[in-house]
């Protein structure tokens, strides 16, 4: 196992009906931003909530973050702090809400003269420097609300760039798992597809005998798969919400990839698809997964036939036969939640996409990606074109 460091400070406030403890969270006498996406909480009963839990102090309100919180639309919500003398934001929403709020808190207290060189430059907000701010979650799927990272989009440039951070943890995040009975199915499969790679990614690299943090993964994984048809029915099972948002919260708190290596190729060429045409998230880690998978055989074939006979139970062959087992379950797995893994599934105007992201990862000096650092430029064409 590798020497690491962890501290999580984030306050998990879970359970049902817990949105009311919001007022007990945030400092006395603050002055609160309440951030939120297209409105869907206005109908499902969490605006309401916030709102009487919130009654004791200021509130301004900022809506209209989009699925991938947008560079521009943050810049007006950060007038807002800046002119209203904001001191505290409470991010309501789902990942890109919570990542757009991320970004804010960053930006309010950076000293430079442009906000995008805190993206552009990945310039970290270190512990005491980001403007405080809480969350309540209404979409499970990123593990935003118990990490310090985040991605924003720029549509201008059709850019996706992360930032984060030991000042960019959430002070406190409320889950209650009620909220998933108002999620559309479709962002339901979103949810368990991003959570399922969220742990592949801090998982399926090489064994450094981290045998605990291997079955941490392996349990979130196991959920996943166990959940997902009641997940995906119509009627709303609590049970089953609460072990989904938990577990979309685990696959991402910073607990499973400490001591071990980690990988993020397929998010880093996943965000290029989004980038470029429109594709929801958790559905551009779909189309990359099997390819990258494929490709990088030789360096993750052990971990890969160690997944397959744990969590999709194959005794039978050789490392190599288990191993390839192991993709073709995981493509199985994201086809059982109605989720394509092709982009020519997505957009008939795919050619050309493999040396275009291939150009931009060379032109960011993103030389070697994934947890060997092998992972060149031209590689990630070759991924990008078997993805077709």
């Amino acid at each position: 196992m590798n020497n690491f460091d962890f501290q999580n400070p984030t306050k998990i406030i879970f359970g049902k009906d817990e949105i009311a403890k919001i007022s007990n969270e945030i400092p006395e006498g603050a002055k609160v931003l309440v951030l939120f996406g297209g409105g869907s909480i206005k109908k499902n009963g969490v605006y309401e909530q916030v709102s009487n839990a919130l009654s004791n102090f200021e509130v301004i309100e900022f809506g209209g973050i989009p699925a991938n919180p947008e560079y521009e639309v943050l810049l007006e919500a950060l007038d807002i702090i800046k002119a209203e003398n904001i001191t505290f934001l409470l991010a309501v929403g789902g990942g890109s809400v919570i990542d757009g709020t991320k970004f804010l808190a960053a930006a309010a207290n950076y000293k430079g003269d442009n906000p995008w060189d805190i993206l552009a430059n990945n310039i970290r907000t270190e512990e005491g420097k980001g403007m405080p701010f809480g969350t309540v979650l209404t979409l499970p799927a990123t593990g935003s609300e118990m990490n310090s990272g985040a991605v924003v989009s720029r549509a201008e440039t059709k850019e996706k760039r992360v930032l984060g951070g030991p000042g960019l943890f959430p002070k406190f995040s409320i889950l209650d798992p009620q909220v998933v009975k108002s999620i559309p199915k479709r962002q339901i499969a979103n949810g368990l597809a991003d959570a399922f790679t969220h742990v592949l990614e801090q998982y399926m690299t090489y064994s450094v005998d981290a045998k605990l943090q291997d079955r941490f993964a392996e349990g979130i994984i196991q959920t996943l798969v166990e959940i997902a048809p009641t997940m995906l029915k119509d009627e709303f099972d609590y049970k089953a919400s609460a072990n989904f948002m938990w577990s979309c919260t685990m696959a991402l708190n910073g607990l499973i990839q400490k001591g071990v290596p980690s990988d993020w190729a397929i998010h880093m060429i996943g965000h290029e698809l989004t980038a470029l045409y429109g594709i929801d998230h958790a559905r551009t880690l779909a189309i990359i997964t099997e390819s990258h998978y494929t490709v990088n055989f030789d360096d993750k074939k052990e971990k890969l036939a160690q997944y397959a006979e744990r969590v999709w139970n194959v005794s039978e062959g050789t490392l190599d036969e288990k191993a390839k087992a192991g993709i073709e379950k995981t493509t199985a797995f994201y086809q059982s939640l109605g989720i394509d893994t092709k982009l020519s599934d997505y957009t008939e105007n795919f050619e050309g996409t493999a040396k275009e992201i291939a150009k931009r990862f060379t032109e960011r000096g993103w030389k070697g990606i994934g947890e060997k650092g092998k992972v060149t430029p031209e590689m990630v064409e070759k991924i990008v074109e078997m993805s077709y």
